[in-house]
């Protein structure tokens, strides 16, 4: 019975230890609504359509060659969460990373997309995440999925 108690007070120091906040932790983080209007510029302003495209939105055409080129929005199997869409603009690698094999993340040194932490405001990126992410649609995998019909 004493082992039976000291067991379960361990188990419960253990879970209680891992309720405590990370100092790094973004739980509480919030940033205010931003404007979809202002971020299609902001878009446009830093020369996000020379590599993106945004569906169901006219915009200039990409500069870069097709293969080199990245459609945001439509539909897909999982939506991109608020948190998803700053990272991959703040910090596209790590976006990159999630994405891609080690194999393939060791044939590519670094990601594509430049950084324009430097040139770019908080309020802007608040608005390009209000422009991009509407734009994503789930894609329902029962009624979405070509079938081929009959011989």
């Amino acid at each position: 019975m004493k082992t039976r108690c000291l067991v379960t007070l361990a188990l419960l120091v253990v879970l209680a230890a891992g309720c405590q906040k990370s100092l790094k932790s973004t739980r509480t983080f919030r940033l205010p609504d931003g404007d979809p209007i202002r971020g299609k510029a902001a878009f446009i302003a830093l020369k996000c359509v020379n590599c993106h495209t945004v569906d169901g939105v006219e915009l200039p055409k990409p500069t870069e060659p097709a293969e080199k080129t990245l459609a945001l929005g439509g539909k897909v199997a999982r939506l991109r969460t608020y948190g998803d869409l700053l990272t991959s603009i703040v910090h596209p690698a790590a976006s990159l990373s999630d994405a891609l094999t080690l194999q393939q993340q060791k044939k590519m040194e670094k990601t594509p997309m430049p950084s324009v932490n430097d040139m770019m405001t908080v309020k802007e990126l608040i608005d390009l995440v209000a422009f991009i992410q509407p734009r994503y649609v789930r894609l329902d995998p029962l009624y979405e999925i070509d079938y081929p019909t009959g011989p």
